[in-house]
């Protein structure tokens, strides 16, 4: 056992050396398997008996979905503060008051939950509405990745908003993991979206989507630059209401706008603006 413990010391010497460790005695990062726990407690009071293993009735809804709240309030406050008072850290600013401020941010938080419920059951109208294979929308609420995807963005949006550090990003990459659609937490979203099958699909920071979108498979709404000196700009198109964007396409550049009511083509390169109405395509 003596060659492991020389193996063990080398190991903690690199702690010390590199960093990238989490300590509960000092000073700590959220925790991702934390903010996963909240993410799916926030999707099943959105959807209770879509995403869980036991059947509620009305009878126990009330208390499930109470004791679900005061769980995601105790837990996401905590690893909102953990977050707040790291960038405090780095930027050495007064990280007095975070718990009350990150309450705050997850009683705001809670108070979105209705119109998450809205928006939800909005795209999942608009997956219905949309693909043919679909049969009714408890279907796509239990099946369609594109509708978790959105669900998880429009949440960890939410924070971003709000100026919430990292967990909006862990938020966002789990359910990337989960669907292979990449939506960074930044990007704006407007309601009756619908990615079809979805994987592939990247969406951009600074991305700005209207109604009614549909997006298929493989597109990537993305940047023309990714220098860091281009972190503050908007490097990511917005997309108007009522188009439909095929597989594979991709869009780039903060000032491509696609005019409303356009039809962009699989596997087409734009780099700049379409006019309202068109069709895209390669021949």
């Amino acid at each position: 056992m003596s060659n492991l413990d020389d193996r063990i010391e080398k190991i903690l010497e690199s702690y010390d050396t590199h960093g990238g460790i989490n300590l509960a005695d000092a000073f700590h990062f959220p925790n991702r398997e934390s903010v996963i726990g909240v993410l799916n407690d926030l999707e099943n009071v959105v959807f209770p008996g879509f995403r869980e293993d036991f059947c509620l009735d009305r009878e126990t809804l009330r208390f499930v979905t109470g004791e679900r709240l005061h769980r995601i309030v105790r837990n996401l406050t905590n690893e909102v503060q953990k977050a707040i008072k790291y960038i405090c850290m780095i930027t050495k600013r007064d990280g007095s008051g975070c718990y009350k401020y990150s309450e705050q941010i997850v009683l705001m938080l809670i108070d979105e939950i209705p119109e998450f419920r809205r928006l939800s059951i909005a795209d999942a109208k608009a997956a219905l509405d949309g693909d043919p294979a679909a049969r009714s929308t408890e279907e796509v609420l239990l099946s369609y990745p594109g509708l978790e995807a959105l669900l998880v963005h429009r949440i960890a949006h939410f924070l971003y908003s709000k100026g919430v550090p990292i967990i909006p990003r862990i938020m966002s990459e789990y359910v990337h993991g989960r669907t292979g659609i990449d939506i960074h937490p930044g990007a704006v979203i407007g309601e009756e979206c619908f990615i079809d099958h979805g994987t592939g699909v990247v969406i951009g920071e600074t991305c700005e989507i209207g109604k009614n979108v549909k997006i298929y498979q493989g597109v990537t709404i993305g940047a023309l630059s990714v220098k860091k000196i281009m972190a503050d700009k908007k490097r990511h198109p917005t997309i108007e209401d009522n188009v439909t964007i095929y597989a594979g396409a991709t869009i780039l550049g903060g000032e491509t706008v696609i005019g409303a009511g356009s039809i962009i083509g699989g596997n087409t390169w734009i780099t700049s603006s379409v006019a309202p109405a068109s069709k895209i395509f390669n021949a």
